[in-house]
């Protein structure tokens, strides 16, 4: 598989990605869930260490969460491995600006791996990894 074979699948996985982390800033679980696998595993500060599967582990923050104000999330530098025709793994910093209590502007960032499976011709999300700074 050479570079130009793969460019829009490594596009598309962009898009995807972009539209997950979307869904996760505006608590939006019906896109979330439609992008998963439902056996999704992860690694993440909330888990305390332990890989979580499934989705219901999530579906707790999401149903926490409400109208929160404006919320911008970008993938800054981000890298698109493709590990064959239907396995890629994207890679960035995330950038969260959201408003504080006080109405001011802030900031918060991640760093992220995430594993994507092309299944039944459509892309699955079904691991990631998330480290805080």
């Amino acid at each position: 598989m050479n570079e130009a074979d793969n460019s829009a699948d490594r596009e598309e996985l962009l898009v995807l990605n972009q539209q997950l982390l979307d869904a996760i800033a505006g608590g939006d679980w019906e896109v979330y869930n439609n992008l998963c696998d439902p056996g999704l595993t992860a690694f993440e500060p909330e888990a305390c260490g332990h890989l979580v599967k499934g989705l219901d582990f999530h579906k707790f923050y999401f149903d926490l969460s409400g109208p929160g104000g404006p919320c911008n999330t970008t993938m800054s530098s981000p890298n698109v491995w493709m590990l064959g025709p239907d396995a890629g793994v994207v890679t960035y910093v995330r950038l969260v600006q959201r408003l504080d209590p006080s109405g001011n502007p802030i900031t918060r960032h991640s760093q992220e791996t995430r594993v994507w499976l092309r299944r039944n011709g459509q892309w699955k999300h079904v691991h990631f990894h998330r480290s805080m700074f």
